[in-house]
């Protein structure tokens, strides 16, 4: 019941008309200039630590080829190429202006011939069955559109014995982390995003989102219904964050 309850809460970025993934690309592209310095001062500069952790699962697997999708301003798929440096790597996302930043980022690093971003929808992603050995996903799975389909392109664009590797946002369970949590994402970290980003709404859909996220053994579940065995989760930072680990 409580899944079914979760699936039926329409959470947007916005209260408007237009599909959740035309308003979750808006807010993104509003946001964008600003998106890489809040996630260091919002988080204090963990999610760096959270990145890291998310892409050491995968250095057992050494993959040659990998998919990051919605890959941002591609803080993780310039992770992967630090800790596994992966010969291939593709980001795909809904943000152009997202992309802009991230393309500018590998630019500099000249790594352009290592990482190529793409605009692409995670639940129509335009490649061959089979065609990667590992698929990332940070902070990306909750603003699917719809959240079924795009593990399911994920699980049919990875090899048999691919992995993936996803990092989202939790609900904390412990009391009293669990209170501490829901009024900084639901008070503080709103009003911050709202005097800097000036997108008043961007990160009250943060909470709203995360609140909404079938996380933990839900989305466990959610991954073996996709197609996934061997699924394991880790919650990180007292459950603020999760890493999600599976084999196709």
């Amino acid at each position: 019941m409580k899944e079914e309850n979760q699936k039926a809460i329409p959470v947007t970025p916005y209260n408007q008309e237009g599909s959740k993934k035309e308003q979750v690309s808006t807010m993104f592209n509003n946001i964008a200039p600003y998106y890489d310095l809040l996630n260091r001062l919002l988080s204090l500069g963990i999610d760096k630590r959270w990145r890291k952790k998310a892409i050491a699962c995968l250095k057992p697997l050494a993959p040659q080829r990998l998919l990051d999708v919605a890959t941002g301003t591609a803080d993780l798929a310039l992770e992967a190429k630090r800790q596994l440096n992966c010969p291939e790597i593709i980001g795909v996302d809904i943000s152009d202006e997202m992309l802009e930043i991230g393309r500018k980022k590998i630019a500099k690093l000249q790594l352009d011939k290592q990482i190529e971003l793409q605009s692409g929808d995670s639940e129509k992603l335009l490649f061959q069955d089979n065609s990667f050995d590992a698929c990332t996903v940070a902070f990306g799975v909750r603003n699917f559109e719809n959240l079924d389909k795009g593990l399911k392109e994920i699980n049919r664009v990875l090899r048999s014995g691919g992995e993936v590797v996803v990092l989202e946002f939790s609900r904390p369970r412990i009391f009293p982390f669990k209170q501490l949590f829901n009024g900084y994402f639901k008070y503080i970290l709103p009003f911050i995003g709202r005097l800097t980003s000036k997108d008043p709404r961007a990160y009250s859909y943060l909470y709203e989102s995360v609140q909404a996220f079938p996380d933990g053994p839900d989305f466990i579940t959610r991954l073996e219904q996709a197609g996934f065995k061997k699924a394991t989760y880790k919650p990180l930072t007292i459950g603020i964050c999760t890493i999600y680990h599976a084999e196709k």
